[in-house]
Parts: structure tokens; sequence; C-alpha cells
């Protein structure tokens, strides 16, 4: 082999794991494994929602999402929403800031489905759906979520 052909082998491999640690150390750290979109408000059906993205590998580039739904009528909780399966899954408690996950049996497609009493006790937030390394789901953005007055908006 040339001494020419060396150096670029040499140039190469050090390139590569530069790029393999870089990337895995941003991604590790954080490098957005999970983000809310900002709220929106969806006239039609009257309720604020926000895109919940996450990656449930690190090393997975593409993010997979579920949509976080804050009805008026229900100013205390944010529900979240898994559009692949079509149901409601859990929710945010705003006032105890703790996370509610159903049971998969009490799983539904309506809210109106789901009785009160098959929510448990807010606790912390559930792992990353899909996910195997335990990390927590994060809390959802609330700071642009507008200040609602239930008995107004309720229909």
């Amino acid at each position: 082999m040339s001494r020419f052909a060396k150096r670029i082998c040499q140039f190469c491999l050090i390139a590569a794991s530069i790029f393999a640690f870089n990337s895995a150390t941003t991604a590790e750290a954080g490098g957005y494994r999970q983000t809310y979109s900002s709220w929106n408000y969806h006239p039609t059906r009257t309720y604020y929602y926000t895109t919940y993205r996450y990656r449930p590998v690190v090393s997975v580039p593409t993010y997979h999402h579920h949509y976080c739904i804050h009805y008026p009528s229900r100013p205390r909780y944010v529900y979240y929403y898994n559009p692949v399966r079509r149901v409601y899954w859990g929710r945010y408690d705003l006032q105890e800031a703790g996370y509610s996950m159903l049971k998969p049996a009490d799983q539904k497609g309506d809210l109106e489905a789901i009785p009160e009493s098959a929510f448990p006790k807010p606790s912390e937030m559930p792992p990353i759906p899909e996910s195997t390394d335990g990390v927590a789901m994060a809390k959802p953005e609330l700071k642009d979520l507008p200040k609602v007055n239930a008995a107004v908006d309720t229909p």
C-alpha cells in the first residue's frame, strides 16, 4: 500500500471516529430526543393541541409523535393521544404536576368512554413510548397554553 493510500485510510478512520463520537454525545446529551411543538387551537373541535415528538431509540434519526390535547371544558388536564392506535393513553394533571397512565384495557378512542375512575393517581412521567432505556418523557410545555375559563368554553 502506498504512503498516500495509508494517509487516506488514516484520515477516513479518524473522521469516522469523530463523527460517531459526536453523534452519540449529542444524542445522549439531549439532542432533541423529545420535544413539544407550540400550542394550536382546533376551532371545529374546540380544543388546544401540541405535538409530542420523540425518538424511542437514541440512534434512530426519525421521530414518532403523539398529540397532547387540552379541552377547555376539562381545564385541569392535558390528555395524550396515540394517532397510530387512535386511543387516549393517559393524561397530565396540571394541578398535581403528575402523569396518570391508563391500563391498556381502559385506553379508548373516545374520551367520554373512559371513566374518571380509570385514571390512577398522578405520579412521575412514564418512559418515552416504545423506548427500552427508561428515560422519562418530558413534561408538556405549558407556557404557551392559553388560560381558559371553563364556564365560558364548555359546550
